[in-house]
Formats: C-alpha cells, sequence, structure tokens
C-alpha cells in the first residue's frame, strides 16, 4: 500500500463518524442550523431585506418591534428599517470576521508547520509569535486606527494580526504530533522533496485540530471586531454592522432599548452559537475526550 493510501484510507469513513456524531448532540445540531440559517441570511440580505438599510424616515423613527406590521423589529431613530439593517449588519460582521480568520489563520498555520518541521527555525519563529500573543487584538485595533483612522479595513488587520501567533501554536504542535508517525518516515524514504510532505501528509492531517480552533476563533473574532466597532473604530455610520448599530443605540436605551439590544443580541447568539458548535467539535474530533 502507498503512502497516500496509507495516510488516507480511512478519511471518508471517519468524516461519516464525525457528521453522525455531531448530529447525535442536541446542542451542536441547533447550533449548526442557527448558524446556517444565520449565513443564508446574511447572503440573501439584498433579495430577502423588505427595504434599504440607508433609507431615512424621520417620521418613523423610534418605532418599537410588532407595533407596525411593515416594520416587524421597529426602526432607528432615523427611521431606518432594523430588520434590513440588522440584515446587512449580520453580513458586514460575518464578512469582517471571515477575512480577518481566514488570513490570520493561513498565515498562523504556515508559520507553524514550518516552525514544526525546520526546526532550525523553530525557536526564532515561536519567540515571534509570542511577541505578537503579548498584545491583545484590541490594541492591535487602537494602533493601526490611530495611524490609518478608523474603517473596516484597520479592524481587520488588528484582528488577522491577533490570530497569526494562536493558530501558530495549534498548527505546530499538531505537526509536532503528526511528525512522529510512520507513513512520514515512509515518504522521506521514498524521495519526497520537504515541499511535497508537508503538502499531501503534514498539512491534512493537521487540519482537523487546526478547524476546531478556528470555529471557536470565529466566534471571537466577531465579538472583537464588534467591540472595536463599538469605540467607534470599526465602521463608520451610517454603514450597518451590528457593532456600529449598538454604538448607535446607546443613546436611546431609555427610549428605544431595541436600537441597541436587537444588534447586542444577535452578536451574542451568534457567538454563543460559534462556542456551541466548536466546544462540540472538539469533543468529536480528540480522541482523548472519548476515553
Amino acid at each position: 500500500m502507498s503512502v497516500a493510501a496509507t495516510a488516507g484510507a480511512a478519511t471518508a469513513p471517519r468524516r461519516r463518524s464525525v457528521v453522525r456524531r455531531l448530529l447525535r448532540d442536541p446542542a451542536a445540531l441547533l447550533a449548526s442550523v442557527f448558524l446556517v440559517a444565520v449565513v443564508l441570511s446574511a447572503i440573501l440580505a439584498p433579495w430577502i431585506a423588505p427595504y434599504d438599510p440607508y433609507f431615512t424616515d424621520p417620521s418613523k423613527g423610534m418605532r418599537p418591534p410588532f407595533e407596525d406590521p411593515a416594520y416587524p423589529l421597529g426602526t432607528d431613530a432615523q427611521g431606518r428599517d432594523m430588520l434590513s439593517r440588522l440584515l446587512y449588519g449580520t453580513r458586514l460582521t460575518l464578512l469582517m470576521g471571515l477575512v480577518a480568520l481566514v488570513t490570520g489563520g493561513a498565515i498562523g498555520t504556515l508559520v507553524g508547520i514550518v516552525a514544526a518541521y525546520f526546526r532550525r527555525v523553530d525557536g526564532l519563529l515561536m519567540r515571534l509569535m509570542d511577541v505578537l500573543l503579548s498584545f491583545p487584538a484590541i490594541l492591535f485595533g487602537l494602533a493601526i486606527a490611530a495611524v490609518t483612522g478608523p474603517g473596516l479595513t484597520p479592524i481587520i488587520i488588528a484582528l488577522a494580526i491577533a490570530t497569526i501567533p494562536l493558530l501558530a501554536r495549534i498548527a505546530r504542535s499538531s505537526a509536532l504530533v503528526v511528525m512522529q508517525q510512520d507513513y512520514i518516515d515512509a515518504a522521506r524514504s521514498i524521495g519526497l522533496v520537504d515541499a511535497a510532505i508537508i503538502w499531501r501528509y503534514l498539512l491534512p492531517n493537521c487540519l482537523s485540530s487546526i478547524f476546531v480552533f478556528s470555529t471557536l476563533r470565529f466566534g471571537q473574532i466577531v465579538l472583537i471586531g464588534a467591540a472595536l466597532s463599538f469605540l467607534g473604530l470599526g465602521a463608520q455610520p451610517p454603514t450597518a454592522e451590528l457593532g456600529t448599530m449598538a454604538a448607535n443605540g446607546r443613546d436611546f436605551l431609555f427610549f428605544a432599548p431595541h436600537i441597541a439590544t436587537i444588534p447586542s443580541l444577535t452578536i451574542f447568539a451568534i457567538v454563543l452559537a460559534f462556542n456551541v458548535l466548536g466546544d462540540a467539535m472538539r469533543d468529536v474530533l480528540d480522541p482523548r475526550l472519548r476515553l
């Protein structure tokens, strides 16, 4: 049997087993259904939003939810439809988190695997990751926004930089375990170059740990990104973004609390769902937790 066959023979049955165990977990199933609904709603926002999220009508300002069937979630202080802004705001918040996670995760994974495979650069790369890890994402956001000004781009850069050392540590620890397997020695014995070993055997067998952590990290990125936008460092009004929407409603908590609470509860639900799903996937994919 070839090295590739040895490394990947049980991949399909293992994936089916993982899916079956996740489906048997009610909390994970509920979180998955909720996240699918949220993602689909965000993607289809231009087609399912009842109104233009930026259309203002001061005569209809601060209508409470369910008072007017035309505005099921009410309106904000400028008379903009809260449901439409919630759909577009969720879309922008998820997109911001996805770009930051993919960018930071890709760089961090590369750094971690290179550090594990090429031991000569391990110390240097990990000390650099320790330096990055010592700075919180909010501090990165403040520093970058001070230089470039507030906006989505500085927030995405800050969240990506803060994600790099976390994924690097996860990738490195997983890669060190994988490198002790026999198929890595077999791949070296047949003369495969380092790049081929990393791409064909090392990286694929580290993906489960990376994916689980990324699921948990995505919820954290959404929360931190919304917090930075709430502080005025992210998307600027009138842009529909959940953190910005919550910030816009803080002046009306006693008159129209729904303006701030609806986007805040949406952030809470998204972060909670990602955490529940990530915990369930960790329990399923980590064999030590199934003993």
